[in-house]
C-alpha cells in the first residue's frame, strides 16, 4: 500500500530537477580562418550543451564562413578592436555563465568544465586561465615582459593581483557581465576586466591550462610596441582614475620640491642682501607651488568621485541576481 501511495504521488507530483546554467562559449575573432573551426569543435566538444557565439571583427579571410560552417551562431562588429567586440557580446548574449576564449586555438578547452565547476561550486565572478606555455612559440618575450610588469603594477595599485593579467581565457558569472562597463576599444580589455574584478573585491580564482603555439596559418594580432605603448597609457590611466589622491598628490609633492628648491637661493640671498635679484626665479617658484597646491585640491576631488562611482558600480553588481547551483 504504502508503495503505491509513493508511486502515486511520484507520478501526480514529479519532483523537478535543477535547472542546468545556460553557458555561452564567446569567441571574437578577427582573420582567424585557419583556428575558428577547431575553437569551435574543441569547446563543442568539451561543454556540449554551451552555445557558441563567433563575433567577426571585419574579417577579410573566410572566418565568417568557416564559422558558419562549424555550426556557430555568427554574428559582427563593425567598430575595430577587441574591445568593442565584447562590449556587444556582454550586451548581446544572455546565460548564466560566460566563457571568453580567443579564437587563435591557443588555449586548452578541456579545461573549461574544470573552470566553470569552480565557478559554480565556489560561488566566484571570474576564473582566469592561467596560461602554462607548452611550446617556446606560444608566448613571445616582449608579451611575458609586458605581462609581468603590468601584473606587478596591478599589485602595488590594490595590493593584490592575478598571476597572469592578460590572459584571454575567462569565465564570469552573470552578474559580472551585466555589470561590467566595457570601456576599452582594444586588446586591453583583459586589463579592465582584471582592474574592474579588484576594484570591488569580487570572489575570483586563476585555474592553470596549457597554452600552445599558433596553428600553421594562424597570425598574432598584437604589436609588441604598439601594444606596450598601449598597455603603457593603460596603466597611467588606471593609477589616475582608480587612485587620484595617490597620482595627484604624486605629481603635487614634485612640484613642490621644485617650486622649494628654488626658492631657497633666492631666499638666501634676500636675508643677506635685502634684495630679491632673481625675479623670475621667484615667481615661477610661486607658480610651482600654486600649482602643486591645485593638484593636491583635484585629487582630494576626484577621490571622492572615484569613491561614488565604485559605489555605483557595486549598486549595479548587487542589482543582477545571482544563479543558484542546484
Amino acid at each position: 500500500m504504502a508503495e503505491a501511495l509513493a508511486e502515486f504521488a511520484r507520478s501526480e507530483f514529479p519532483i523537478s530537477q535543477p535547472a542546468q546554467p545556460r553557458v555561452a562559449v564567446l569567441v571574437p575573432c578577427f582573420n582567424e580562418e585557419a583556428a575558428v573551426a577547431t575553437v569551435i569543435a574543441d569547446f563543442r566538444k568539451a561543454l556540449p550543451s554551451a552555445e557558441i557565439y563567433v563575433y567577426d571583427n571585419n574579417s577579410t579571410d573566410r572566418t565568417v564562413a568557416v564559422a558558419r560552417e562549424a555550426d556557430a551562431i555568427v554574428r559582427s562588429e563593425r567598430r575595430q578592436g577587441k574591445g568593442h567586440v565584447v562590449r556587444r557580446m556582454f550586451a548581446d548574449v544572455d546565460a548564466d555563465i560566460y566563457l571568453l576564449v580567443d579564437g587563435d586555438a591557443t588555449y586548452d578547452a578541456s579545461s573549461a568544465p574544470k573552470m566553470i565547476e569552480a565557478l559554480k561550486s565556489e560561488h566566484l565572478d571570474m576564473v582566469v586561465g592561467l596560461r602554462v606555455d607548452q611550446a617556446e612559440a606560444a608566448w613571445r618575450p616582449g608579451h611575458r615582459t609586458g605581462n609581468w610588469l603590468l601584473t606587478g603594477f596591478l599589485a602595488s595599485m590594490f595590493g593584490r593581483a592575478f598571476k597572469d593579467i592578460l590572459s584571454g581565457y575567462r569565465v564570469f558569472s552573470r552578474r559580472f557581465v551585466k555589470s561590467f562597463p566595457v570601456l576599452s576599444d582594444g586588446f586591453e580589455i583583459e586589463t579592465e576586466l582584471s582592474v574592474h574584478a579588484l576594484e570591488l573585491s569580487l570572489p575570483t580564482a586563476e585555474i592553470e591550462t596549457p597554452y600552445f603555439a599558433r596553428p600553421e596559418g594562424s597570425v598574432s594580432k598584437l604589436n609588441t610596441w604598439r601594444d606596450g605603448f598601449r598597455i603603457l597609457g593603460t596603466i597611467i590611466k588606471l593609477y589616475r582614475s582608480e587612485k587620484p589622491l595617490r597620482f595627484f598628490t604624486a605629481i603635487a609633492m614634485f612640484l613642490a620640491l621644485v617650486s622649494i628648491g628654488l626658492a631657497i637661493p633666492v631666499f638666501v640671498t634676500f636675508l643677506e642682501q635685502g634684495v630679491v635679484p632673481r625675479l623670475p626665479t621667484a615667481v615661477l617658484s610661486m607658480g610651482l607651488m600654486i600649482m602643486a597646491m591645485l593638484s593636491l585640491s583635484s585629487g582630494l576631488v576626484l577621490d571622492t568621485v572615484t569613491r561614488g562611482r565604485r559605489e555605483m558600480k557595486l549598486l549595479a553588481y548587487l542589482a543582477q541576481h545571482p544563479f543558484e547551483k542546484g
